[in-house]
């Protein structure tokens, strides 16, 4: 990762001090290989070797799991408003972001993801970039349209059980965290801090998870 982006962290002393005061603490242990790990994914193992010549340049932070493992099972809420979750996404690649209003690497990141999506997006590969706001829930939505991301659908956890569930999965205590998924529902992958989504690394390490042509 290049210096000028990891200079855009907000580092925190502590995840309840980073919540309050609006920072993002990340954890350096590598994600998905911990006593939790879970079962074989048939096709995951493919797709991380295919994944692993582009983990590179702008998404050279991203972390390809050793073992790829069931993705965690994170209930949240769907664009209208009601109840879903990753098994119900299940059948096509995602990229599974984490944000929040007070966590501005997330708000820098966000206009990559939406165009990302605009790119890429469909019945193969969508961003699921769910917001982890608690309070003042007309902000997010408000952010986005004032902002012009468009192309992603609205996913939010104002219940607060979708950031813990992935600090256990992960290891990553801050914001933005990113997990890669298979379209069988397995994690491959995780990315913590901001990337350049959009940019052609972050197109061919897509490309090459779907075991598409990842020529420009």
């Amino acid at each position: 990762m290049r210096p000028s982006r990891l200079a855009s962290f907000a580092v925190g002393a502590a995840l309840v001090t980073a919540l309050g005061a609006g920072l993002a603490l990340y954890g350096t242990g590598r994600g998905g290989n911990g006593p939790e790990a879970g079962g074989p994914c048939p096709g995951a193992a493919e797709a991380i070797t295919r994944a692993a010549p582009h983990t590179r340049g702008e998404v050279a932070a991203m972390q390809l799991l050793d073992v790829p493992k069931p993705a965690p099972d994170l209930v949240f809420k769907g664009p209208d408003a009601a109840d879903t979750s990753l098994a119900a996404l299940k059948g096509r690649a995602l990229l599974v972001n984490l944000w929040a209003t007070w966590c501005a690497p997330c708000k820098a990141e966000m206009p990559a993801l939406d165009r990302l999506q605009g790119e890429l997006g469909g019945p193969d590969f969508a961003v699921v970039a769910i917001n982890l706001d608690t309070r003042n829930l007309d902000r997010p939505p408000a952010w986005m349209r004032d902002n012009g991301i468009t192309r992603l659908s609205y996913y939010a956890d104002p219940g607060g059980r979708v950031l813990p569930a992935v600090q256990r999965d992960t290891g990553s205590t801050g914001l933005p965290t990113t997990l890669l998924i298979d379209a069988g529902g397995c994690e491959i992958g995780v990315m913590k801090g901001p990337a350049e989504w959009s940019s052609e690394d972050g197109k061919r390490l897509i490309r090459a998870v779907l075991g598409a042509s990842t020529k420009s």
